[in-house]
């Protein structure tokens, strides 16, 4: 297991850099670039902006040379400084800007896949157990319509609802006494309120899908070969069920390790937008949009780098899980 490890940590170095190449390659493949779109800006707001203070723009914002010598000018003061660049949008450094919605993202990212392994999993294992049974035909009905229904459209109608019941459609993560007083304990019970909605829109999607895989694999391990010879040998139901078939139908939920880093990176975009959620999600996306290509490498430089460790630790995890599993080479 060690050698396995240490064979795929060498592999995750070329990777990711094959990765962030093609990343910050294809943010540039639109047309223009950020001085594009800051002059368009400035053209639509009455200025004049001539070719020669375009060229001092591009001289001074380092666009003037091909992407290949500002992504090795970017990949070296990430190595070598910890640098990530400098944010044309927000005028700020890369680091900073990310820093400042890592704790809200890294939180509501958490709570919302507690909430969706809380409840996918037992409902999961429940569907498997009580299969055709009025709670398997009301979880079911209910999963498909949470796979099938958007998330921002779930959000909206939560928000509507929400507003109908209370008069406050609870928009964003702080109120305006929160924001303008500054958060302090005094704010938790109207803090967690405000996150019943995030994590239910975020985390609806990934809990319906959780429970028709797990309920999927269920029924195919209750009547595998060897939890019929464990019945034959007084085995009690509960001890097949959560001791043996349990273990092995999770495999599929603990592939899905490889994705669930990035996504507590970067939240719902989408989603986040629609409910104005401060965190990386609406950062990337705007920077996507102005072409801001440091702060959008970074982001999803960092998303790869997820990936590539998600994927490393859901093998290991199923290689613990599953004894079949053997990461040598067949003699």
């Amino acid at each position: 297991m060690l050698k396995y490890i240490g064979k795929r940590i060498l592999i995750m170095i070329p990777t990711v850099f094959i990765i962030s190449m093609v990343v910050f390659f294809i943010i540039q493949l639109p047309p223009g670039d950020f001085v594009s779109s800051y002059i368009t800006t400035m053209q639509s707001e009455g200025e004049i902006v001539t070719a020669e203070i375009a060229a001092q723009l591009r001289a001074q914002y380092g666009m003037d040379q091909s992407w290949i010598v500002q992504y090795a000018k970017w990949m070296k003061n990430i190595l070598l400084h910890g640098d990530f660049g400098y944010s044309f949008e927000y005028e700020r450094p890369v680091i900073d800007i990310i820093n400042s919605r890592m704790g809200l993202t890294i939180a509501i990212s958490l709570i919302t896949m507690l909430f969706t392994y809380l409840v996918s999993l037992p409902i999961g294992i429940y569907s498997a157990i009580k299969q055709y049974s009025i709670g398997d035909y009301i979880f079911s009905a209910i999963g498909f319509l949470g796979l099938a229904t958007p998330n921002f459209l779930l959000a909206i109608v939560l928000m509507y609802l929400s507003f109908k019941m209370t008069g406050d459609p609870l928009i964003g993560l702080f109120s305006d006494d929160m924001l303008s007083n500054g958060f302090s304990f005094a704010y938790t019970g109207e803090f967690l309120k405000r996150l019943v909605i995030p994590v239910i829109v975020i985390g609806t999607a990934g809990t319906c899908s959780v429970i028709r895989t797990v309920r999927g694999q269920m029924l195919d391990e209750l009547v595998k070969q060897y939890t019929l010879t464990a019945r034959a040998k007084g085995v009690s139901e509960r001890v097949i069920t959560y001791k043996y078939c349990v273990r092995a139908a999770i495999n599929p939920v603990v592939s899905g390790l490889s994705t669930s880093l990035s996504s507590i990176f970067t939240g719902s975009t989408i989603s986040a937008i629609v409910m104005n959620l401060p965190i990386q999600g609406p950062v990337l996306y705007k920077a996507l949009l102005s072409q801001d290509m440091y702060l959008a490498g970074s982001i999803l430089l960092i998303m790869a780098i997820l990936v590539v460790l998600g994927t490393l630790l859901s093998d290991i995890v199923l290689a613990w899980l599953d004894p079949r599993i053997r990461f040598g080479s067949r003699s």
